[in-house]
């Protein structure tokens, strides 16, 4: 690591970017708690779970910093767009503040973008919670990450995120390619394959403004060792 980056990496206040994220298939009550107490004890942004967990974490983190962010027809994206709402509104309703949306790869490779916009477009209206529209970019070609990040920005959602993590992680040229369509006007986040404090801050220093990553405390105890062997 060159003392450039070194220095980059002890300056930058990591915790509050994370979403704390826990979506293994067998994650048990025990350890969505864990992760909640995790996630308050780090100061992260929020914890990122399957909606089945939320009126836990929403209880265990009551009053405290963290929100609770839920996937939406994760992974695949390809559940209706009926049930997608479903599952928003009633996420919402336990609790959730935020909600991340895998889109509906299939209608944008068939060119349904009319449809693919009314999924997302209602699920932003209809829940008034912020909205990250996964875009799962490493299935998709160059013109096609412009078309979903350009109809989701149409759409009404927050932030755009990379990927599910299950298809492949993120990546600085993602990352800035979709800064660069989005601008300032709109929250990055970057998602899966990120293990270490020098991979975070390639992220941010691209365009990140949230990272999805089930390593936080990990990351941030690699990022205090190169501070005290810095000094």
């Amino acid at each position: 690591m060159n003392a450039g980056r070194t220095r980059t990496a002890r300056t930058v206040d990591l915790a509050p970017l994370i979403d704390h994220t826990l979506l293994a298939p067998a994650a048990t009550s025990e350890q969505i708690a864990h992760l909640c107490d995790e996630a308050d004890r780090y100061g992260f942004a929020s914890v990122c779970i399957y909606p089945v967990h939320v009126p836990l974490a929403v209880e265990r983190l009551h009053g405290k910093r963290p929100q609770v962010c839920t996937v939406i027809g994760f992974p695949s994206g390809a559940t209706t767009a009926k049930v997608k709402l479903y599952e928003a509104q009633e996420a919402v309703e336990n609790g959730a503040t935020g909600l991340d949306v895998v889109i509906n790869l299939g209608w944008l490779k068939m060119g349904e973008t009319n449809r693919l916009h009314a999924e997302i477009a209602a699920i932003v209206e209809l829940t008034g919670q912020p909205v990250k529209a996964i875009l799962e970019m490493a299935l998709l070609t160059r013109d096609e990450k412009r078309l979903a990040a350009e109809i989701c920005l149409d759409a009404g959602v927050s932030f755009l995120k990379t990927s599910t993590g299950w298809q492949g992680g993120a990546t600085v040229e993602d990352v800035q390619m979709l800064r660069q369509i989005g601008g300032e006007r709109i929250g990055i986040k970057a998602s899966g394959g990120i293990r270490t404090p020098e991979q975070a801050i390639a992220l941010i220093e691209a365009g990140a403004t949230r990272l999805g990553t089930s390593r936080g405390p990990e990351i941030l105890q690699l990022q205090a060792d190169t501070d005290t062997d810095a000094n």
